[in-house]
């Protein structure tokens, strides 16, 4: 397990309270896990996404991560459509291990900019992880 001073937590994206990172991007948003969760999870063996076209709340559960230690539900941190999921993950889910932040989830269609502002900035989300 890496070291909090380790840890790849890049500046201009915002994160969530269960490890997941927010990028905007134009009228919509991606979404993947964190260097942290990666790290914590172990080896990433299954992706299960949405389909484009679901919505989803804020906070519920949009799909799981199994790795080989065990099987995580991924929360939305933005209520919203989802209108793509990268589904190079389906037959290379390591992907998520390699590079976290080049391999996003899923992509939606915000319903409130406004939950935005809920969102952790990355100072924040370093205090989160050091508790």
């Amino acid at each position: 397990m890496k070291e909090i001073n380790e840890l790849n937590l890049p500046e201009d994206l915002y994160y969530s309270d269960d490890h997941e990172w927010i990028q905007k991007t134009g009228d919509t948003v991606k979404i993947g896990i964190s260097d942290y969760a990666q790290d914590q999870m172990g080896d990433i063996v299954f992706v299960e996404m949405p389909e484009p076209g679901d919505t989803f709340a804020k906070g519920e559960g949009f799909g799981t991560l199994e790795s080989v230690k065990a099987v995580s539900e991924a929360f939305i941190p933005l209520s919203g459509e989802i209108v793509a999921v990268n589904e190079d993950l389906e037959d290379a889910p390591e992907l998520l291990n390699e590079d976290p932040y080049a391999n996003w989830i899923i992509e939606i269609r915000p319903s409130s900019e406004d939950e935005l502002k809920s969102l952790l900035t990355h100072d924040d989300y370093l205090k989160l992880l050091r508790g």
